[in-house]
């Protein structure tokens, strides 16, 4: 059995390792969770799964809540993760469960990621598809040197 909560700030911590699975650029759990303190100042947020008796999430999801010309009303999910170890035990199906509920309580008429491409990514892809997800554009960028 998972508990699925909001993480609170002075909790970020426990978001650390499964999230340094999918950012391991930040290096530590120091360094990351910071990162993710600091975004809360512009409105992240964190929600996590937790497998009975672990401290640290298993599955962990960072959203922000916007609003503008083309989507309106809308959820952002910027982070989806569940750690290696905990995997093909529905953390992430109850993580994603939760973000839906709260982007349908906040009002918001759709919700949104990008994922990377490229063959490592083929198991998330599959996980948005299963969740009714579809590709609906494609995402730009350019490096600014």
């Amino acid at each position: 059995m998972s508990l699925v909560r909001e993480l609170l700030p002075g909790e970020t911590h426990l978001a650390a390792a499964a999230m340094l699975e999918l950012r391991p650029q930040w290096g530590d759990a120091a360094a990351i969770t910071a990162r993710m303190d600091a975004q809360r100042e512009t409105g992240y947020r964190l929600v996590a799964s937790f497998a009975d008796e672990e401290i640290d999430a298993a599955a962990v999801g960072g959203f922000r809540l916007g609003e503008n010309l083309h989507l309106g009303r809308h959820l952002y999910v910027d982070d989806l993760v569940t750690r290696a170890a905990a995997r093909g035990r529905g953390h992430a199906d109850a993580v994603l469960a939760w973000i839906e509920g709260e982007a349908r309580r906040a009002g918001c008429a759709v919700l949104h990621l990008d994922s990377g491409v490229g063959p490592e990514r083929a198991d998330a892809h599959r996980f948005y598809f299963r969740h009714g997800m579809r590709i609906a554009s494609y995402h730009f960028s350019r490096a600014l040197d």
